[in-house]
């Protein structure tokens, strides 16, 4: 078999970082892991500034862009990646089967995270962000491989047609046993009716009746990684200029605009259900940030403007070049210090978690301040490990 990548209207290589990386890809990702692991990481979650939730349920706020953005750049890297491996001619099939390899290890890790801190299997969550980044890898690599422009596309438009179509025509009992049809409430769609039925008492525990990473709203998930899957073909193609990259930031633009058409006409914007107005309207986004991004670290001219942005965005490419790795070690740190306990000044036993926050709410911060800043220097910690890893030259890859 062949792979539609092996075309030499995709040969022209595109300007990269030493080792042949897509600096502005990887700062791109860096930024976004640093969001994911703020957002993660509260201090105290009754005190958080509202970008940093989520929306309670209908609409959107900065936390809600950054989960979409990540499976976004999976979808640009997977096309350089995959365009990279047969050039070197590694067979179609070979390349698929590592991109399956690496999406089913992926599960397994988020699985394995889920299992701390009780490692009981009757109550472990199976859906995740990591298992949605894995199974959303798995669908997509062989579109990816084997289809075309046209083929991409018609492949995002059926998960999102096929999406649309059983959460608002086909009847399904809530949680009450009351059926209804089209009903976006929370527990009360398809998705939560599918969710309960294959996965009952493996949800999200704040929930119980439904999943924000369920099983049918995987579907335009794996499409906002296939429009990712696009760019990265519109960065293949031709080798990018100043006019390309405009080009790439209307594009993404028009997706914002398209988005929020849907968002008005059809389905409302929406993380939790992930909506297609949602998939398209976030990956317009991220599409207009990767544009910014390669133009000033990868496309411009003036050399000293791009040494600049690039000595600026160098931690964030530290963490994009691990972003996995960095993204996983801090959901585990995070179940650990939420569990294991220490003795406070006080004489109580409590978490670690609770001990730091503790310590810096001394600081005659604001809770909402001392919630933040515990949430940067978790960050921070995340870098240190990040440039350690810079620092050996050691990239972690699955």
């Amino acid at each position: 078999m062949t792979s539609t990548f092996e075309s030499p209207a995709l040969a022209s290589a595109i300007p990269a970082s030493d080792g042949g990386r897509l600096y502005s890809l990887d700062a791109l990702r860096g930024l976004t892991v640093a969001a994911m692991v703020l957002v993660n990481n509260p201090g105290d979650w009754s005190h958080i500034y509202a970008p940093l939730r989520h929306a309670a349920w209908h609409g959107w706020t900065f936390t809600d862009t950054i989960f979409p953005a990540f499976l976004f750049i999976a979808g640009v890297s997977m096309v350089i990646s995959t365009h990279r491996s047969l050039a070197s001619h590694r067979s179609p099939t070979a390349v698929l089967l590592a991109l399956w390899r690496r999406g089913l290890i992926i599960v397994a890790i988020g699985l394995a995270i889920n299992l701390v801190p009780a490692f009981d299997l009757a109550t472990l969550r199976w859906p995740g962000v990591l298992q949605r980044i894995g199974v959303c890898i798995i669908i997509a690599a062989p579109l990816v491989l084997w289809s075309r422009w046209r083929g991409l596309v018609g492949w995002t438009l059926a998960l999102m047609v096929t999406y649309s179509v059983l959460m608002l025509w086909v009847p399904v009992a809530g949680p009450d046993g009351v059926v209804s049809q089209g009903s976006l409430e929370a527990g009360r769609d398809t998705g939560a009716f599918v969710d309960r039925r294959l996965m009952s008492g493996h949800l999200w525990a704040q929930a119980k009746t439904w999943d924000p990473e369920g099983l049918l709203s995987t579907l335009p998930a794996a499409a906002t990684l296939l429009l990712g899957a696009l760019a990265g073909r519109f960065l293949l193609t031709r080798r990018m200029d100043g006019g390309r990259t405009l080009l790439l930031a209307a594009a993404g633009l028009a997706a914002v605009g398209l988005g929020a058409l849907l968002d008005s006409l059809f389905m409302p914007i929406n993380k939790s259900l992930w909506t297609p107005s949602y998939a398209v309207f976030m990956s317009g986004y991220s599409a207009t940030a990767l544009a910014a991004c390669y133009w000033f670290a990868d496309g411009s001219g003036n050399e000293r403007l791009r040494h600049h942005v690039r000595t600026l965005l160098l931690p964030f490419v530290m963490l994009g070049v691990n972003a996995l790795a960095i993204f996983a070690l801090s959901g585990l740190i995070g179940r650990l210090i939420g569990t294991l306990k220490v003795t406070s000044d006080a004489g109580q036993s409590v978490t670690i978690k609770t001990w730091m926050f503790g310590e810096l709410s001394r600081l005659l911060l604001s809770p909402v301040n001392a919630s933040l800043l515990y949430a940067g220097l978790f960050v921070a910690c995340m870098f240190l490990v990040a440039w350690l890893l810079w620092r050996k030259q050691v990239i972690l890859k699955v």
